[in-house]
């Protein structure tokens, strides 16, 4: 996916995630607030990779390698804290070329895949913000990205609650559900795609 119309990259990531049981109502409503298109409604497949004692995510850091069309983006994110409400974590960002070497790297590092999850992804730009309508396998997001005020108007716009964010990555909402449900495959997939990476 092409990052050209991105909001300015930062150190920091700084965002809420809010549970959305249907996402066409927040899609109207950013068609009618005039917020820019950022990238269609794509898949992605992100892979955590991490070492064999799990000291990435022990530490609360996170290394992924994520796929998307013919793009792929190896990322890293540091400790998150919560000021204002919202979560922030270091973050840093690169485009990889060969996402196949990129991960044979990793690998010849003592860093293997420990967790993978998909998504389809619609993303916006609305107030300075980044707006991410995300449909996963355990139900719909709203991701919203940018400076806290930002944020915050965002939401308001969008007559979204701001108290219902989640705190939790993906992979910690799906380890939540999967101890209520048992049957859930390890990771995080869709069952009717059978996609692989």
């Amino acid at each position: 996916m092409s990052r050209e119309a991105d909001p300015p990259r930062r150190k920091d990531e700084i965002e809420i995630k809010l549970p959305c049981e249907d996402l066409a109502g927040p899609r109207e409503k950013l068609r009618g607030l005039g917020a820019t298109p950022r990238t269609p409604l794509h898949f992605e497949s992100n892979e955590m990779f991490d070492d064999d004692a799990g000291g990435i995510a022990g530490s609360g850091r996170a290394l992924r390698l994520r796929r998307a069309g013919d793009a792929a983006f190896l990322t890293f994110k540091g400790p998150a804290r919560f000021e204002g409400g919202v979560k922030v974590r270091e973050e840093r960002e690169t485009r990889v070329s060969d996402p196949a070497e990129t991960a044979a790297i990793l690998a010849a590092l003592g860093l293997s895949p420990r967790f993978r999850y998909e998504k389809k992804r619609e993303e916006w730009v609305l107030e300075g913000c980044a707006v991410a309508l995300d449909e996963t396998p355990i139900g719909n997001f709203i991701e919203i990205e940018g400076d806290p005020p930002s944020i915050r108007r965002a939401v308001s716009a969008l007559g979204l609650d701001f108290t219902a964010a989640v705190p939790y990555t993906y992979a910690k909402l799906y380890a939540e559900r999967r101890k209520m449900d048992p049957s859930l495959p390890a990771d995080m997939v869709f069952r009717d795609t059978g996609r692989k990476t």
